[in-house]
């Protein structure tokens, strides 16, 4: 049997696809780059390439994972965000395209609003790093309550060589001095009901339970977050969530009820609700 690179690739797809994967081609191009750890534009390049033993092994020791249905951002440790590559593990949340709709936002409210900027329960951080990437002259701040991520975030940071962000470790605000006051909070929060049928779908299968789910009907830590940042807000400043997108109506009424204005919900880019920004004036 010829193993070839783009009859690897064919045989891994169709597994792929028998397993129940929604990007067979995808993934199994993936994971051939890992294993014989080249750029995608190798696999073009050199179809007719054999693989030695050692790379075809490899190979099929990521494939069997992947058809386990492992998500191949933690079976290859890595995920591209904002054009980023950050560095993953089990212990946070994979970053989404969907999340980048966040960053969007917030680098549209920072063109108005200057000042320090806060991320809770940055994870990878995802939003903090894109952030920072985009404003090198602005201090970004990340948040997260277990010590992998904030030591993961911080590895992130280094990888990237972006100085002007710090990540500490704490149950949201709690490790942010009192008194310390921010232009934009911005949080991707556990948002997620606990009775939710998808947590036993698809990659959330592998994701830290921790990171999704929340009391309430998915509402307790957005309550929580929307609540207490008004004491580490400046005047004026904004405050942006991500979340599901049946919540938008709910997450708007959080925000107008604690005093907030010019609560709007944006959409992403499958046309969902799924970030509300309300701004507060002291």
């Amino acid at each position: 049997m010829s193993n070839t690179i783009d009859a690897a690739l064919k045989a891994a797809t169709s597994q792929l696809a028998a397993s129940g994967s929604t990007s067979p081609a995808i993934d199994a191009a993936v994971l051939l780059c890992h294993a014989l750890q080249k750029p995608r534009s190798y696999l073009f390049t050199w179809p007719d390439k054999t693989l030695d033993s050692a790379q075809q092994q490899s190979f099929d020791t990521l494939l069997e994972r992947r058809v386990t249905g492992e998500p191949v951002a933690y079976i290859i440790g890595e995920r591209e965000f904002w054009s980023l590559p950050l560095k993953v593990s089990p212990s946070t949340l994979i970053p989404r395209p969907d999340t980048e709709r966040l960053v969007e936002l917030a680098l549209d409210k920072a063109a108005d609003c200057a000042g320090d900027i806060l991320d809770l329960g940055t994870g990878t951080g995802a939003i903090a790093l894109a952030l920072a990437s985009e404003l090198p002259q602005r201090r970004l701040v990340g948040v997260d309550l277990r010590g992998e991520a904030q030591a993961l975030a911080t590895e992130n940071s280094k990888r990237l060589n972006l100085s002007n962000v710090t990540f500490l470790q704490g149950s949201w605000f709690e490790p942010i001095t009192d008194g310390t006051k921010f232009a934009l909070i911005v949080s991707n929060p556990p948002y997620i009901e606990e009775s939710d049928p998808h947590l036993t779908q698809g990659d959330v299968r592998f994701e830290p339970i921790s990171a999704l789910v929340a009391k309430d009907n998915g509402l307790a830590d957005i309550k929580t977050i929307s609540d207490k940042a008004r004491d580490y807000l400046q005047n004026g400043g904004w405050l942006l969530f991500e979340h599901g997108y049946d919540q938008g109506n709910a997450v708007r009424t959080i925000l107008e009820q604690l005093g907030y204005s010019r609560v709007v919900t944006e959409k992403d880019y499958a046309g969902q609700d799924r970030v509300t920004l309300g701004q507060y004036q002291l």
